[in-house]
This record gives C-alpha cells, structure tokens and sequence, in this order.
C-alpha cells in the first residue's frame, strides 16, 4: 500500500516517511507530488506501530470484570485518543495499520477486527506504580491541594511528570517578539510600565501565585487583547516584548497531544495516563470569571512551580515559562515567563475597543 507525508499529524511518523526521500502521488489522499511510503517495502513503520498496538487486548482475552463499554475498535481508538492521523475515516485507518502492521494482522487479526481494551487501566497493582496521579483521580488531586495541603501534596508522581514535560519542550531563539496588554487611558501607558507588576501588586494567577512575579504575553496583539477582556470603548495599551536570550520553555498545549512514537515513551504508561494529560490541557484552558475564587487557581498554580523547580546538571533552570492556550481567543497561546527580565518592551500601540461580540448558549 502507498501512503505519504499527509496521511499522518504525528511528526514521528511523518519524519521517518521523510527520510525515505521517495517522492510520487499518494493514491490514498491524492496528494501530489509528496514524500511518500510504500508499507511491501519499508518496515520501519511496522515496527513502531506494532509497539503501540501491543498495548491492547482483543476483548476475548480481557477478563470478565473489564467494562465492556470500555471496549473500542482499534481503528476507532486510534482516531479518537492518539494524534496519528491526518483526517481520516475509520475505512481508511483500517487500511493503513493492517497494511503497515501485515504480519501483526496475519497472526492476530482479531485484535484489528474486533473491540479491544487496555487491560492495565483496571489493574490496580499497575496503576499504582505507573499513574500520575497517585489515587489515579483528577478531582482527589484538586480537592487535596485545595483543602488538605497545598504544599506538600503526594498526589502527583512528580518524577512522571517531569517526564512527560520533557516530551513537549519549546525552544525559543532570542529576538523573539510577544505581546501584552494592559487597560489604560488614551494617552496610554510607557513603555517602562507594560511589565510584570511588582511583587507587592500581584495577585493570583494561572501561572503564579500571590507575591510571586510572571511576565505573561501572548503570541500576537488579538490574542492579549482578548485575555485582557476590555470593555466596549475601552483603551487599551499593547506593548510588543523581545525575547533577549535563547530560552526553553514547557508546551503545556500540547501536553496530551505528545507522540506516541517517540524514542523511548512507554506507551502503556502513555495511555493509562491519557486522561490525567487531557484534564492537565483542560485545566490549563479553563475560562475563569471574576467571581471565581482564587483557589481555582491552585491545581495550575501547582503544575507551574513544579515546571519552574525543574533544575539542570549545571545548576540552572531547565525552563524558562510555560506556554498554554488562550481561554479568549481560540486562535491564540499565552506564554508565561518565570523571569519578568527576560522580555524587554520595545514598542507600544494604543487601540480603542470599538465592539465586542457577545455570544451566548442555554445551559
């Protein structure tokens, strides 16, 4: 079978197609001229896939107390909870895996053709020493460091999750520029002022605490604009931050979109902790209005100070921020620096908000 390049999402899968260096039409997506890989003469993708597929069970083999509404489809599964395939229907994923996977199909076709699970999701003893969250419950977590201690938590493997940050690294180069807004008169505010409040002036945040300075920005004025939520007729003043060194920082949008392809990931481990990284990538990009309480800040709060605690050989800082997504503008990320100083306002422009467009939804 012929597949290419734009088959697949997954950058794994897409670099090892690459290095093939064969270009041609793909049949499947009708791709032109692409990189494409033919699965009767390359097995470089058989071997990858084949370890990913070994994490499931076909239902016949799974004991009688697995939830049968747990039970999926493989060609299903990989389309709903891994981020392999470009658009694809269910008939064509069908396709490509038994093509890649040929000898796997041959010798076990029912775990292709008939509902599988992972068995290890129900194993306690398993779970006990391979989950993120130690009671493998999100709302334990939450409700512990909100109520019960906030410092000292043992609910987190953070060894795991030091891991799982390592996976979604972002370098950024120096020159870099970013934004950020800030309310203002329509005189507007100078350039020396458009930073990270002082420490007696902050208040809590997404990715800080009370007392503790962060530089937030935002990947483009639109972006920041949104977050800052003006109000119609508003001023507001956007200064434009440059970057002044290299930096690393943790993508936490990508969080539960990390391949499962890459080079050394336990991709059991990977999956039973799938949830926990979707409820991470769901708190990061909760909507938090004025009258929530501050405490609705803690379980990110928490995430952030142990990304910011993460410590080189040398001594260093192994990151410099976090990256998440905008809750305000579905196009857009924000980028929270650690160190206020390592961003410095080059330039500022004044708008004036003109319209806001209200939307709304019965609950």
């Amino acid at each position: 079978m012929i597949i290419c390049e734009k088959c697949f999402c997954d950058t794994e899968v897409i670099s090892v197609i690459r290095n093939k260096a064969e270009i041609g039409d793909c049949p499947l997506c009708k791709c032109k001229n692409v990189h494409i890989y033919d699965t009767d003469k390359y097995e470089d993708l058989s071997m990858m896939f084949d370890e990913l597929i070994s994490i499931y069970t076909p239902v016949s083999l799974l004991p009688e107390s697995y939830p049968k509404s747990d039970t999926r489809l493989l060609k299903s599964d990989l389309i709903n909870n891994w981020n392999i395939f470009n658009k694809k229907s269910e008939s064509d994923v069908y396709n490509i895996i038994t093509a890649i996977c040929k000898e796997k199909y041959k010798y076990n076709a029912e775990l292709f053709d008939h509902p599988v699970g992972i068995q290890e999701l129900y194993d306690q003893d398993y779970l006990s020493k391979h989950s993120l969250l130690v009671t493998n419950s999100w709302d334990d977590f939450v409700n512990a460091i909100k109520t019960k201690n906030r410092f000292h938590t043992h609910y987190v493997d953070l060894n795991l999750l030091e891991r799982f940050c390592s996976y979604i690294r972002k370098p950024y180069k120096a020159g870099e520029l970013f934004y950020r807004c800030r309310i203002s008169t329509e005189e507007g505010i100078p350039s020396n002022e458009m930073g990270a409040p002082p420490k007696k002036l902050t208040t809590d945040g997404r990715a800080n605490a009370r007392g503790i300075r962060c530089l937030y920005l935002g990947d483009s004025p639109e972006t920041t604009i949104h977050e800052t939520r003006a109000g119609a007729y508003d001023y507001v003043t956007v200064g434009t931050f440059k970057l002044k060194k290299d930096i690393i920082v943790v993508d936490l949008k990508e969080i539960n979109q990390i391949s499962p392809f890459i080079e050394g990931i336990d991709c059991l481990e990977y999956a039973i902790n799938k949830e926990h990284l979707n409820k991470i990538n769901d708190e990061m990009g909760k909507i938090m209005r004025r009258s929530d309480s501050a405490l609705d800040y803690v379980p990110t709060q928490y995430i952030t100070d142990f990304v910011k605690s993460i410590i080189r050989n040398d001594g260093a800082a192994e990151y410099a921020g976090i990256e998440y997504k905008s809750v305000m503008h579905s196009d857009g990320y924000n980028l929270a620096l650690f160190d206020p100083d390592l961003c410095e306002c080059v330039d500022t422009q004044i708008y004036r908000i003109d319209m806001i467009d209200y939307r709304k939804h019965v609950i």
